[in-house]
């Protein structure tokens, strides 16, 4: 039985947030809660000042969620104990309680890489942006952005354009087209992809609510990739968060002139990998990307290719270009010596690595 009235109810208390909602599912299942927010809100474990607040839920807006449902077979929502709910971002300190998702929600399931930017990128910008995103689909990656204008407008294209998979997370309702130049790419993501949104179908635009999506586009992906972002940029915002939730953050260099890049300086300073081809990125998310794989497929009894074409992706991500010790591919892949010894002549036969002196150099990127 779906459960999607008592994530509601508890999504419509105002006085709750996303954070608020995980600790209290820690000490009680939704149905419970619900229970307690209808009939005896003051035995829930909330702080003095919060149980003083008003924690009567809309049930105006949980009616409406309900009706948008029934709406469509493309309209869905995916509540925190959902199946096909996100893994990754379920390890999010405050992962939405509820997402309202219009298109293919079985598209969240799959290895994605965030995509964000100025939305007053240039030229160049774009172009790399859009050049990324190709090769990156190419390797059975989903896109993730914001569709916002620039520098994600051009990631969502690249990927659909390339019949790959794009994930438009909103700071809007569902319904509603923000910007609405980006009507096509709202309309073709769906086909393949979904858009999605934490906020009500039918909520506007509101500036507060565009920093608060950033940490589920961080959330859903296994890395971010800056592309043009200033000092000031809400980018940043997006790379600090994937930072936190112990996702990889990548940053493409620009010029030094016109302040355009900026910020993606300031984030390779910080530790950021840089990233001149999307090679750059498979290198570092081809572990990940093939246990995101075999985690799904094991949840969910599903069919797929691991997330690269590269012969023994993750045993050649931990050979470097630099002479890489035996035990260091050991440790860094986590397989047995024995598997290593015989996948390294495997890869040496190919003409990926050599022996060298102390070790293994990779020769080729792909």
């Amino acid at each position: 039985m779906k459960s999607w009235s008592h994530w509601l109810v508890v999504s419509a208390v105002s006085g709750l947030g996303p954070a608020r909602i995980k600790q209290l599912i820690n000490y009680m299942d939704v149905e419970e809660l619900r229970q307690r927010l209808t009939h005896e809100p003051d035995a829930l474990p909330l702080p003095e000042s919060l149980l003083r607040s008003n924690l009567t839920p809309n049930y105006t807006l949980v009616d409406a969620a309900l009706e948008w449902l029934q709406l469509s077979e493309h309209h869905h929502l995916l509540c925190f104990d959902d199946p096909l709910y996100p893994p990754l971002l379920k390890q999010i300190s405050d992962p939405p309680s509820v997402l309202f998702v219009k298109g293919n929600p079985n598209a969240l399931l799959r290895p994605s890489i965030a995509i964000v930017g100025s939305r007053n990128a240039t030229p160049g910008g774009l172009k790399m942006a859009h050049a990324l995103s190709s090769q990156l689909v190419e390797q059975h990656l989903s896109i993730t952005s914001g569709m916002a204008l620039g520098i994600d407008g051009a990631a969502h294209q690249a990927a659909i354009e390339n019949k790959g998979i794009s994930i438009a997370v909103l700071g809007t309702g569902v319904e509603v087209i923000y910007p609405k130049r980006h009507r096509s790419i709202y309309h073709d993501i769906q086909h393949e992809g979904c858009v999605l949104s934490e906020f009500w179908p039918q909520v506007k635009p509101f500036a507060g609510n565009f920093p608060k999506r950033n940490r589920i586009i961080s959330g859903l992906t296994i890395g971010t990739l800056v592309v043009e972002a200033g000092l000031k940029s809400g980018s940043l915002i997006s790379a600090r968060l994937a930072n936190e939730q112990g996702r990889e953050v990548f940053a493409l260099p620009g010029s030094v002139l016109g302040g355009h890049s900026e910020g993606c300086h300031q984030l390779l300073r910080d530790g950021a990998k840089l990233v001149e081809s999307a090679n750059d990125i498979l290198e570092e998310v081809a572990v990940l990307s093939g246990c995101h794989l075999e985690e799904v497929k094991a949840s969910h009894h599903i069919g797929g290719e691991i997330v690269s074409d590269l012969p023994f992706a993750s045993l050649l991500a931990s050979v470097g270009y630099e002479t890489t010790t035996i035990d260091n591919v050991v440790e860094h892949s986590g397989k047995t010596i024995e598997l290593v010894l015989e996948q390294l002549l495997e890869l040496e036969l190919q003409g990926w690595v050599t022996a060298v002196p102390g070790g293994y150099v990779r020769l080729k990127r792909s």
